[in-house]
């Protein structure tokens, strides 16, 4: 079976809370709450429910002292890593500091200069928290739009490799970096130009999506060719409302590219006047059989003598139907005939057999996230000896 060539933007690595992001750990879910963060227990409700869902980061606003505050009771109470959001107060971010969360999001672009920046810079880097740069075309610093006529790509990139350059100066490198923007063509042409530059893992995401399913195909859109390039290291589907679909808007955009396989994958054909058996009542069953399994197997369910053996074959398991009967298929090799009523009953049978011989090669993959405890594990060696240089650039795509 063909096997498909993938390389991903190499990046150190940045610890946030038990998670380690970029170099090569799973991409990273993760979403932001949307009650005012000094209601704790609505707060903890939706990040409960977002926990729920597969949530595995997610960022509370810090706007005013009292939202510094409770910080501390939020992060006790949760499971995941905790983000704090900081725009244009800086004393904010210092206030944000001085709780037990995990990572620090700030544009320092409406901080209002660098020299605030930098202070939260210096103790960000004292407390031992990671920090994600967000760069956002809708809010870019006046002397880039001007320079460059408007907030194109290349302007984007310039400020966060400006704000790179500054943290690198005060000696801090746990740094994640976002350039947003509500524009797909904008948003994929600064990610691919920064990946040329910079060494630093990225939060993708295409900003103010609106509202799904738009949105959703919007974000997919945006991310998708990202993601087929090798970059990204965290991701959210920013969607209008409640955040707990944003979860498996992500997980799907992951699955679909193969960036992040954790469930079993099934490929049916559409509804049309050649299907011989009832495909809908198939997938459906297998769909609920299947729910909660985590096996990164690819499943094929054909309803037609057309397109069926050869998707069959491409399959790890698949099945060719016609005629209210269907050929087994695994690894590409017929294996038998059954009657359309014991499709399901077979193919879950084979699914155990093919876990089993996988597990057994040591091939079995899942969607798992390895959670480590230590805050500065190994970094890719040679990002490290480029960063003690001052350098943010590498030979990255290779």
């Amino acid at each position: 079976m063909y096997k498909h060539t993938f390389h991903r933007h190499k990046t150190r690595v940045v610890q946030v809370g038990g998670l380690a992001i970029g170099g090569d750990n799973p991409i990273i879910v993760q979403s932001m709450t949307t009650p005012d963060t000094s209601n704790v227990a609505a707060v903890l409700a939706e990040i409960h429910r977002l926990e729920e869902a597969g949530c595995e980061l997610v960022r509370v606003t810090v706007p005013k002292a009292e939202d510094a505050a409770v910080l501390g009771e939020i992060k006790r109470r949760i499971k995941i890593p905790l983000i704090c959001d900081i725009h244009f107060d800086y004393k904010m971010a210092l206030a944000a500091l001085d709780h037990p969360i995990d990572k620090i999001r700030i544009n320092p672009g409406n901080l209002g200069g660098m020299d605030r920046f930098r202070i939260v810079l210096k103790k960000a880097k004292d407390k031992g928290i990671p920090m994600r740069i967000g760069v956002n075309a809708g809010s870019l610093e006046r002397e880039f739009a001007m320079k460059y006529g408007y907030p194109c790509p290349p302007a984007m990139v310039d400020s966060a490799l400006r704000y790179i350059e500054i943290a690198e100066s005060e000696g801090y490198h746990d740094m994640i970096v976002s350039l947003k923007s509500s524009d797909v063509l904008t948003a994929v042409e600064a990610y691919r130009l920064y990946a040329k530059q910079a060494n630093y893992p990225t939060h993708i995401g295409i900003t103010e999506a609106g509202k799904a399913p738009y949105a959703v195909t919007k974000s997919a859109c945006g991310l998708a060719p990202l993601l087929l390039d090798g970059i990204g290291d965290t991701i959210r589907i920013s969607l209008l409302g409640d955040p707990v679909p944003e979860i498996a808007a992500a997980f799907d955009i992951l699955q679909a590219t193969q960036r992040r396989v954790r469930r079993p994958e099934i490929i049916a054909c559409p509804t049309c006047g050649r299907l011989e058996i009832d495909l809908e009542k198939i997938i459906a069953e297998l769909e609920q059989r299947l729910a909660g399994r985590t096996t990164a197997i690819k499943i094929s369910v054909l309803g037609c003598v057309v397109n069926g053996p050869g998707e069959a074959r491409e399959a790890d398991l698949g099945i060719a139907a016609g005629g209210g009967k269907g050929m087994i298929f695994k690894r590409g090799e017929k294996l038998y005939t059954i009657p359309e009523s014991e499709m399901v009953d077979c193919l879950m049978k084979e699914i155990e057999i093919w876990e089993a011989e996988e597990r057994a090669a040591g091939r079995l993959t899942t969607g798992g996230v390895t959670f480590t405890t230590d805050a500065h594990e190994d970094e890719h060696e040679e990002c490290c000896e480029d960063d003690a240089k001052g350098k943010i650039g590498l030979p990255l795509l290779k």
